[in-house]
């Protein structure tokens, strides 16, 4: 990949060869799933609500909908500080 180098350009190298994309589309679709996995909790139920209100659901199925759906999300975990990092490491 030609230009500016990213921590994720050994992922879109992989896609260039085992897929028909090229490099900038590649760049594209791991950019677009990083910030699918990178929206938080209160993100996802936010847009998951927006986008089955729209589709004619009622809040009571919506809600029901989400509360199935979010366990099996991967969603961005909290911000954590330099201590909260140490105290995972080393207790």
């Amino acid at each position: 990949m030609l230009g500016r180098r990213t921590p994720y350009d050994d992922l879109v190298d992989h896609l260039v060869r085992s897929t028909p994309l090229g490099p900038g589309e590649a760049a594209r679709v791991v950019l677009d799933v990083l910030a699918y996995f990178d929206e938080t909790a209160e993100e996802y139920v936010r847009r998951r609500h927006r986008e089955l209100q729209g589709s004619g659901l009622t809040n009571p199925v919506i809600f029901e909908r989400i509360a199935e759906e979010l366990p099996r999300r991967a969603v961005a975990p909290p911000t954590l500080s330099l201590r909260q990092l140490r105290r995972i490491v080393y207790g």
